[in-house]
């Protein structure tokens, strides 16, 4: 059975949509940006055209004699030996990373060509930009494609009637499929939300062969930083990489550059971790001192923590056993100070395009998980795995600003009181579209 994106109905507007660009699909490697692609061309058009600009050096060459829209279409015709129609065709340029020069072709089409239906994709898009190519800013429409949320997961596992209610019943009827939802996501902590992993456990791989899916996914990385990666800073990116799990596992998770190195001070890894930001493999959520509108403005640059793109792959990364997830009837207490906090960030990220922060006061000694902002109100988010639920950094937080919407994510019912809604952590992906639309 293949799997679903929640992806491919923005897809389905792009391609509608009369003020259409060119399109980027950003993501990290094996996120299925290439499967997804090639499945909305071959079922949405009439002929479909890929290319791989990784594979093929005559794809890159397309780009080397200027940017005339008629020379590279016609090029393209001549190549593939396929009719490029106008609103009938798909044009699908992969691993553009590897041809930079693509990449700036796209404000062409966009200028010259509107009506030509063309995607692009790359794991490394980031860097690309940053090796002297101009890019097309404000000529492209961009999507980020994220591993699988727990939503999809849930339609993957448990088919599109469960997955129907998680997204959109309400909350309180959630409570009758608690059990089946407790028992998904922690199938959704072991697996995480890697395409080939989770497609591996719908069908039927032991749970051995799924981590040996991910063990090859992060050599994959580790090769990718390799290959692509200045050599003064490859050592550090390893490190920095490699150090996340035990910085998230700490009672405060503010990433601290001493716990890798001893005597390591910011400017010795500052490339080192923009570098994986740009590579789509780790995101940085910054703190905020003072909760202000609007919270950019708070936003302290020296102070942050770092997640991995999914949980899955932390598990992988430091070992943490099966059966220990699978099995233990706590885990959600157990791996409280790293799975549970990934797993929420990688449902926000996903769900939200809201910048996400988290809150640590030196003067008042609040320390709060998440904090976002839905117009003129604050969303203070506290992530919960134990049975103890007692929130007082999020009371006193809420005290302090009146125009807060509490939230805390725990294994619990859901129930709203006068300053705080409990949304058990199986809903999680419900957060942004119940609290963060700035009309609520």
């Amino acid at each position: 059975m293949a799997l679903k994106r929640d992806l491919y109905q923005k897809l389905l507007s792009w391609r509608d949509s009369p003020d259409r660009k060119p399109l980027i699909v950003k993501g990290a490697r094996q996120v299925g940006k290439t499967w997804l692609i090639n499945e909305f061309g071959k079922n949405e058009f009439e002929s479909f055209i890929t290319l791989n600009c990784d594979k093929d050096l005559r794809v890159r060459e397309l780009f080397d004699h200027g940017f005339q829209t008629e020379r590279i279409l016609s090029d393209i015709e001549i190549l593939t030996g396929q009719k490029i129609i106008p609103g009938k065709t798909l044009i699908f340029i992969d691993e553009v990373g590897d041809a930079p020069k693509a990449l700036a072709s796209l404000k062409y089409f966009c200028e010259d060509a509107p009506q030509y239906h063309i995607i692009v994709a790359g794991s490394l898009l980031g860097l690309a930009i940053h090796k002297g190519v101009s890019f097309p800013v404000g000529k492209v429409d961009e999507m980020i494609l994220y591993p699988l949320s727990f939503a999809e997961f849930v339609r993957a596992r448990l088919g599109e009637t469960a997955f129907r209610r998680l997204i959109g019943d309400s909350l309180e009827s959630l409570s009758s499929l608690q059990t089946t939802l407790t028992d998904s996501l922690r199938e959704y902590y072991f697996t995480g939300g890697m395409p080939e992993v989770v497609q591996g456990l719908i069908d039927g791989k032991d749970h051995t062969a799924l981590r040996n899916i991910q063990k090859q996914i992060l050599s994959d990385y580790s090769l990718d930083i390799s290959k692509h990666a200045n050599p003064q800073i490859l050592g550090r990116i390893h490190q920095v990489w490699n150090s996340i799990p035990q910085q998230l596992a700490k009672s405060n998770r503010k990433f601290v550059y001493g716990d890798i190195q001893k005597g390591a001070r910011a400017k010795d890894f500052e490339l080192a971790i923009e570098w994986l930001i740009d590579a789509g493999i780790v995101y940085k959520v910054s703190r905020v001192r003072k909760a202000g509108i609007p919270l950019k403005f708070y936003e302290d640059f020296t102070a942050f923590k770092l997640f991995l793109v999914d949980h899955g792959l932390m598990g992988a990364q430091v070992d943490a056993p099966a059966s220990e997830i699978l099995l233990n009837r706590n885990v959600f207490e157990e791996y409280k100070g790293t799975f549970t906090e990934q797993y929420v960030f990688c449902q926000l990220i996903c769900s939200s395009e809201s910048e996400i922060f988290y809150y640590d006061s030196d003067a008042t000694k609040l320390e709060l998980d998440f904090l976002m902002q839905a117009g003129n109100f604050l969303v203070p988010i506290e992530v919960k795995a134990e049975e103890n639920l007692r929130s007082k950094s999020l009371r006193q937080f809420t005290m302090d600003y009146p125009n807060a919407k509490a939230i805390r994510l725990s294994m619990s019912d859901y129930r709203k009181q006068d300053w705080l809604t409990n949304i058990p952590l199986y809903a999680a992906i419900r957060v942004p579209s119940l609290f963060l639309d700035p009309a609520l």
